[in-house]
């Protein structure tokens, strides 16, 4: 039976806009685009030039640091475009699609009959190896550490997130064939909600399940690491996405690269909030372009509202995007005191509106900061909605600081960027949270290089 952690700390913000379970599976696109940046900690090398044939699995970029890391096409069909920005660095790989998609061959595979070798050598082959993060660092890892723990997390609790139960009817048989598969590497961990009951995922084989009971983040595998093993100096954890181990599976049991997945179109400014599947690279134009209620005053986001990148319709769905919002710019708003009129329809985390009498309502929150930055105001708001054993405060002051060793003593090591995500969301002094920590940690590896 799943142990259940209950978790007191965090905030559930309730959007409106969620997307329905209604399916819709796209059509293929006429081109597809594969980001670099979308694999945190990666120095790309692009493998193909303008003009080449290539299918789905052949190789568009490598790490230049671990030249065995690849990084496969969704689809076949012939590069069109190497966009590159400053410095030259590689903003995007783009491949026009063929109307009949070929597939690079990998061979069928059983997970429980490889070795750890084995099944680390069949994702760096497909392409499919930069897709396992790792802890220290939260960035892609690198084929030559040795994780003490796999971490899986199939809780999706951050505003207007899709449902990974939704996601994985249908993909039971790939995605225990992933965890299988990762299960012969270390330990395998799978974090699921109170709500989660499906067999398929309670029932799990080859790993041990817990059950995350608690508001937002506690489907943060940051916060599920921090509860059943945290990071010390020198260790190392990988953190897989759900989806990403459903791509693994699906290498195992038919052989070929299947970058596939559901994803959530959904926000107050989409007309029909449903699901859409499609693959990774697909133009958000092709995924949202219709839904839009309105072309202007409106925040596209590759993900969702608290950890999303703001998108326009010419960008691709990145490769761990589980969802595509749309929310209210509000630069069209102009409010006369707006800050001290009592008001029922707007969120605050502080009670300064009488709507927290209504905890079940849904708000249409637009993408305006409500305030400008100031001092580090040291009042204790991120302790209460970050159920981790640090003091996250003070880790912040140190990162902003550059003091290295009191970084490391206040757990920097088992941080992601996306970890303070709800805290830069209730943070008063309107500071960058997740880009703090982010730069923080980029800091600390090189440092430690």
């Amino acid at each position: 039976m799943a142990k259940v952690i209950k978790l007191r700390k965090g905030l559930d913000i309730n959007l409106t806009g969620k997307a329905r379970e209604e399916k819709e599976v796209l059509p293929l696109s006429d081109e597809y685009g594969l980001v670099p940046d979308d694999f945190p900690g990666l120095s790309p090398k692009v493998a193909v030039h303008e003009g080449d044939k290539v299918r789905a699995g052949d190789v568009l970029f490598v790490n230049k640091k671990f030249p065995d890391v690849k990084f496969s096409s969704p689809v076949s069909g012939t590069v069109t475009a190497v966009v590159r920005g400053l410095r030259r660095k590689v903003l995007c790989v783009k491949v026009k699609a063929d109307r009949e998609q070929k597939y690079v061959d990998f061979g069928k595979k059983d997970p429980s009959a490889l070795s750890a070798s084995e099944v680390i050598q069949s994702l760096l082959d497909a392409g499919l190896f930069g897709y396992i993060n790792q802890l220290p660092y939260a960035i892609s890892t690198e084929p030559g550490t040795q994780p003490k723990a796999v971490f899986i997390s199939a809780l999706r609790d951050k505003p207007l997130a899709g449902s990974f139960s939704f996601e994985l009817k249908g993909n039971q048989s790939a995605f225990q064939a992933g965890v299988s598969a990762l299960a012969k590497i270390a330990k395998v961990y799978v974090g699921i909600g109170r709500q989660q009951t499906e067999p398929a995922l309670t029932g799990l084989k080859d790993a041990e399940v817990n059950v995350f009971d608690g508001p937002c983040p506690a489907g943060n595998v940051g916060v599920q690491v921090n509860h059943l093993a945290p990071v010390n100096k020198g260790e190392v954890v990988w953190t897989v996405d759900a989806t990403a181990v459903i791509f693994f599976g699906r290498l195992f049991l038919d052989g070929r690269v299947d970058l596939r997945r559901t994803v959530a179109v959904a926000g107050s400014e989409i007309s029909l909030p449903h699901y859409v599947e499609t693959l990774v690279g697909t133009p958000l134009a092709d995924i949202v372009g219709k839904e839009l209620r309105r072309k202007e005053h409106v925040r596209l986001l590759n993900g969702n509202p608290l950890t999303g990148r703001a998108a326009t319709l010419e960008d691709f769905l990145g490769a761990h995007t589980s969802e595509v919002t749309a929310i209210p710019e509000g630069d069209d708003q102009h409010e006369v005191l707006g800050w001290i009129r009592p008001r029922l329809n707007q969120f605050s985390a502080s009670r300064s509106y009488f709507s927290w009498l209504f905890p079940h309502r849904s708000y249409d929150l637009d993408a305006r900061v409500k305030g400008g930055r100031r001092h580090l105001i040291m009042s204790g708001e991120y302790d209460r909605v970050l159920p981790m054993d640090i003091y996250g405060g003070y880790l912040i002051k140190a990162i902003i600081a550059g003091d290295i060793d009191r970084q490391e003593q206040l757990g920097i090591y088992e941080v992601a960027p996306e970890d303070f995500a709800v805290a830069e969301f209730v943070d008063s002094s309107k500071l960058p949270l997740q880009e703090i920590v982010r730069k923080g940690l980029d800091t600390l590896r090189k440092e430690n290089a």
